[in-house]
């Protein structure tokens, strides 16, 4: 009970014990009651404020919100409720005032900690705010209720991005993770709710992070972006950062693109097929058809290169693959290995459906191909392999089909050749030669010489130089055994640089020991293409001082064909200081005769082969065919050697259709250069004929 005035006593306080202020006023502004938390809060005691005038007893009062909001109140009878800061304190309350019919009731509630902790919350919105309107990524600041509190003007984009594509956004006020599950994969929606749920159950959330990359779909394409999470200091409140990644996943998808396919034609890779071989050899089913391989190498695409250039080489290579990719089965797969190699990947196949899919595919190559309005025959060797149980690796299977291709190359254009376990060994093979003539193999390389005779007199007018193998462990190897190794790979150049220099000075040696015999000897076409032809030649005349004229390049008619105009070029240059020039192994190309005929040649080889069909033909036949080519020879003034003569029939045939010159093991078999000379003169001793003595001592065997 406090009294009200001198001598009187208030009623039973009955809000004595109420935590909040509360006073009384009358309708004049005169304090009637105050409880004892009003005093505490007002630092008056209620003697002091009873029935004096409340803007008096707190003049800092008078025209504020609180003297404004008191007198509404007992103006309108309506109830007010509001926040007043009191300067004096330079405190918050919270003020409910409401009207009685003996004046005005009014609660004061001291706020200020609470108002103070909410300014400064707000200041660090604001702040946050202003950082995050600055982010160029979409970003928003989300309270421990996982609701969006800010949102930037990037997020307010993307939002749009959304709306169009038939999505509802999220907004300030809206439930992040709801929203991001509008546009998210459900994976990517439970790993990001996880995240965040870590972020808040950790002590103390400040400087740890959480970073989630995932696609959505924005607008008419898929979009990326990395979100990064991070709690604010002191508070549940977490920032949540999408930085659009989109380019830089596109640029990592390009190159691993790139990385697993041919830039060309865009078919897989070497890396790209041995992996999904791989795969395909590791599920395999046992007693199910195997894998096949199938590797086509184009037959003399680098002449198609160097004639028309690599520009339309490179479209000829695009419509190969197109081609190959039209006829494959659904689920097989086309790759290209580089060069003018392709691969195709047959899963489920057994050897009858891979040799099927391999001629069906050589089919596609009976069509010519056009490139900027030419058209350009090409033809293709394939070799192909199916998985056997013993073989589970992808590179013994890729090995297995290229010793299949090399084989198809070996025996012809245009081929199609079955893997063999044979076939394996000879890969080893071409591997330890490939690698022994990048080494010393040429220290090991030896020259046999077979004499080539005049059969009108039977003089022996030179020799035909032929180059073997000593090897350390297989003995002496004939050349079949390794040039075509040396020949992919390049290497027949040193070594035909090697024989040019060896040959001429053999050739200079014997000549000064009276015995002039022509030097004949082999070149590759490789040479033709690294153009280095004229100027070995060149060098090995000079060093050796043997006069040009006493030498023969042979070439067969297939080498030549590959690049005719290069060929014609620098063998004219050849010709022009005195080399001849032999076509070797006339009858087993492809080249025209008109074609051949315009190059500067000297002399013509007719192949063994021509022989032996000429063997097996009628007497009529034979002369018709022979005497038609050596005719032919003479017309243009070039001279003919006929190869392979064995026995004395040949010999005979070759004399009787006019041949100029002929060599074989019927007069001569190969033999070491320190032979030459003894065998050389025992023939002059005896004559100096030589096909009159094979012809004579033919004649003494078969009569004995």
């Amino acid at each position: 009970m406090r009294p009200h005035k001198a001598g009187r006593q208030q009623p039973l306080d009955l809000l004595a014990g109420v935590p909040d202020a509360v006073f009384r006023l009358d309708h004049k502004g005169r304090f009637t009651y105050l409880n004892a938390a009003a005093e505490a809060l007002l630092e008056r005691r209620a003697d002091e404020l009873l029935g004096r005038l409340a803007p008096g007893c707190f003049p800092a009062t008078r025209g504020s919100l609180l003297e404004i909001q008191m007198r509404e109140v007992l103006a309108d009878r309506r109830p007010r409720q509001f926040d007043y800061h009191y300067q004096p304190q330079n405190r918050w309350y919270e003020v409910r005032a409401f009207a009685d019919p003996a004046g005005l009731a009014v609660f004061f509630r001291d706020i200020d900690a609470h108002r103070r902790d909410d300014e400064q919350r707000d200041a660090e919105v604001r702040q946050l705010t202003a950082v995050l309107e600055a982010l160029p990524s979409a970003t928003v600041l989300v309270n421990g209720d996982d609701r969006i509190v800010v949102a930037n003007r990037a997020w307010v984009g993307n939002g749009e991005l959304l709306r169009s594509a038939g999505i509802r956004p999220g907004g300030v006020g809206d439930d992040y993770l709801a929203s991001m599950s509008n546009a998210l994969r459900p994976a990517d929606h439970a790993a990001i709710v996880a995240g965040l749920s870590r972020l808040r159950e950790q002590p103390d959330g400040a400087g740890m992070t959480f970073d989630y990359e995932y696609s959505a779909q924005l607008g008419p394409c898929a979009s990326w972006f990395r979100l990064q999470a991070a709690r604010v200091e002191a508070s549940e409140r977490i920032v949540v950062t999408h930085i659009d990644i989109t380019d830089r996943v596109r640029d990592e998808q390009a190159m691993a693109w790139k990385a697993g396919h041919d830039e060309l034609t865009g078919l897989a890779n070497r890396a790209t097929l041995l992996d999904m071989i791989g795969d395909a050899l590791s599920g395999a089913v046992p007693g199910a058809p195997g894998t096949a391989l199938l590797v086509i190498d184009l037959d003399g695409f680098k002449t198609v290169n160097d004639s028309l250039g690599h520009q339309l080489g490179d479209l000829l290579l695009r419509q190969v693959g197109e081609r190959l990719a039209d006829q494959v089965r659904p689920g097989d797969a086309v790759g290209r290995l580089g060069g003018d190699q392709f691969v195709v990947l047959a899963r489920d196949c057994d050897s009858a459906e891979a040799a099927a899919l391999a001629f069906r595919l050589q089919t596609t190559f009976g069509s010519a191909f056009v490139a900027a309005g030419i058209s350009v025959p090409l033809s293709a060797s394939i070799g192909v392999a199916v998985s056997r149980s013993d073989v589970r690796d992808a590179h013994q299977l890729l090995s297995d089909a290229d010793a299949a291709m090399f084989a198809a190359k070996s025996s012809g254009r245009d081929r199609v050749h079955l893997f063999s376990p044979g076939l394996r060994e000879a890969a080893r093979w071409r591997l330890e030669v490939a690698t022994r003539l990048r080494g010393d193999a040429i220290d090991q390389l030896v020259v046999h010489y077979q004499p080539v005779v005049r059969l009108d007199t039977g003089e022996v007018e030179g020799v035909e130089a032929l180059v073997r193998w000593q090897h350390p462990e297989r003995g002496l190897l004939p050349p079949d055994s390794f040039l075509s190794v040396a020949e992919e790979t390049g290497q027949v150049i040193p070594i035909t640089r090697w024989l040019l220099r060896e040959t001429t000075r053999k050739a200079a040696e014997w000549r000064s020991q009276g015995l002039p015999l022509r030097m004949s000897v082999n070149v590759s076409a490789r040479h033709f293409s690294a153009e280095t032809l004229v100027r070995d030649v060149r060098v090995a005349l000079r060093d050796s001082g043997l006069p040009p004229d006493q030498l023969v390049l042979e070439l067969t008619e297939t080498s030549v064909a590959e690049d005719p105009t290069r060929a014609e070029d620098q063998l004219t240059v050849l010709r022009s200081f005195g080399v001849r020039v032999a076509i070797d192994d006339f009858g087993t190309g492809w080249s025209s005769l008109a074609q051949l005929f315009a190059l500067p040649i000297s002399t013509l080889k007719i192949d063994r082969s021509l022989l032996t069909a000429a063997e097996r033909a009628s007497a009529g036949e034979t002369g018709a065919v022979l005497g038609a080519i050596v005719g032919l020879t003479r017309t243009l003034g070039i001279r003919s050697v006929a190869e392979g003569v064995e026995t004395p029939e040949h010999l005979r045939m070759v004399r009787e259709a006019g041949c100029d010159l002929a060599q074989g093991w019927l007069l001569g078999q190969p033999m070491p250069a320190e032979e030459i000379p003894r065998w050389v003169r025992a023939v002059q001793a005896a004559g100096g004929d030589l096909c009159a003595q094979v012809m004579a001592s033919s004649t003494v065997y078969q009569a004995g």
